[in-house]
C-alpha cells in the first residue's frame, strides 16, 4: 500500500468514533494529512514520468537518445540499464554512475515491482525510479522532488463540511468474497476481490457501492452527479474501516481524487459499474483546479 494511502488510512481509523463535537475540525485535520501527502517528497506531485519497457534492454539517462529519458540536467547523460525479461526486472549501472537502491550503493540490482507489496526505490540525486506492473506488463514510473506541478501547487478545493454525508451503511458480505471487474485509464479491465456490499440512504433513496480490499481498509471507487462539473469526470475514492457490526461509515467528507487528477503518469482504476450513482454527492474534494 503506497505511504499516502497507508496515512489516509490511519487517519480514516483515528477519526472513525469522533463524536459531532469538533467534527469539522476533525475534517480540515485530515484535508491537511491528505494535501502534506500529496506535496511530500515523494507525493503524487512528483511524479514526472511513466516509461513502459521491453522486453531485453531499456536504456536510462539525461540523454535524448536513451529508451527512457530523464529530465534535463537531472542526471547523468548515461545513467544504465534496466532489463526486462520473463517478467523480472534488473538494473545495471553504468561506468562510474552512483546510484542507490533501497539507501544502498549498488552497481547491479534485481527490482521488485510494487505488486509485489513494496516496489525497490533506486534513486540518483533527486530522482526516483522504481518498477510498475499492471496486468502483465511492466513500466518504470518516475518521480523528480523538484517538479514543476508540486512547485507551483497551490493546494487542493473541497466542498464545505456537511455532516449529512456522513452515513451509516449496511454491510452485506458475499460468501465467499467474489471477483468484480476493474476498468482502468489504460483501457483494460482486471479482476479485484469484493467482501460484499453497502446500503446506504441519500436524500431518501437507496444506493448501492461495491468495496475492493486494500489492507485492513474497504476501497470505493465510485462515481456520482458532480463528476465532471464540480468533481474529477472519471470519479473519486473513498476508504473506510473495515464493517464492525454489520455496518460500514461512509464519510464522504473524505472522498479523494485519484492521483490522476494531478499527473498524467498514474494508472488509475476507474468506477466499476456498480459504483455510478444518480445521486449528487456535494461533499469531499472538488476537481483540481476548477
Amino acid at each position: 500500500m503506497p505511504a499516502a494511502r497507508i496515512l489516509l488510512a490511519a487517519l480514516t481509523l483515528l477519526f472513525l468514533h469522533a463524536g459531532p463535537q469538533g467534527y469539522r475540525a476533525e475534517i480540515e485535520l485530515w484535508r491537511r494529512h491528505h494535501q502534506a501527502a500529496l506535496e511530500a517528497e515523494d507525493g503524487w506531485l512528483t511524479v514526472v514520468g511513466l516509461f513502459w519497457g521491453k522486453e531485453g534492454r531499456n536504456t536510462v539517462g539525461a540523454d535524448p537518445t536513451n529508451d527512457i529519458v530523464l529530465p534535463k540536467g537531472s542526471a547523468p547523460a548515461q545513467v544504465g540499464v534496466f532489463e526486462f525479461h520473463d517478467a523480472k526486472t534488473t538494473f545495471q549501472a553504468a561506468s562510474g554512475v552512483k546510484v542507490t537502491v533501497n539507501g544502498q550503493l549498488l552497481a547491479s540490482a534485481p527490482l521488485k515491482p510494487d505488486t509485489s507489496g513494496a516496489a525497490d526505490l533506486l534513486r540518483i540525486r533527486d530522482l526516483t525510479m522504481f518498477v510498475i506492473e499492471r496486468g502483465g506488463r511492466y513500466a518504470i514510473r518516475l518521480k523528480d522532488k523538484n517538479s514543476s506541478a508540486r512547485r507551483d501547487f497551490h493546494g487542493l478545493d473541497y466542498f464545505p463540511v456537511n455532516e449529512r454525508y456522513r452515513v451509516r451503511a449496511k454491510f452485506v458480505p458475499y460468501r465467499p468474497p467474489k471477483k468484480i471487474s476493474i476498468p482502468n485509464i489504460l483501457g483494460r479491465t482486471e479482476e479485484d476481490t469484493s467482501p460484499g456490499y453497502v446500503v446506504f440512504t441519500l436524500d431518501g433513496r437507496e444506493f448501492r457501492l461495491v468495496p475492493v480490499n486494500s489492507g485492513d481498509m474497504l476501497f470505493f471507487i465510485f462515481k456520482d452527479l458532480t463528476a465532471g462539473k464540480e468533481t474529477y469526470p472519471a470519479g473519486r475514492f473513498l476508504y473506510t474501516a473495515l464493517p464492525e457490526k454489520g455496518e460500514v461509515v461512509l464519510d464522504f467528507n473524505k472522498a479523494v481524487n485519484p492521483p490522476c487528477a494531478v499527473t498524467a503518469y498514474a494508472t488509475c482504476p476507474l468506477p466499476p459499474k456498480e459504483n455510478i450513482l444518480s445521486v449528487r454527492i456535494a461533499a469531499g474534494e472538488k476537481r483540481f483546479g476548477h
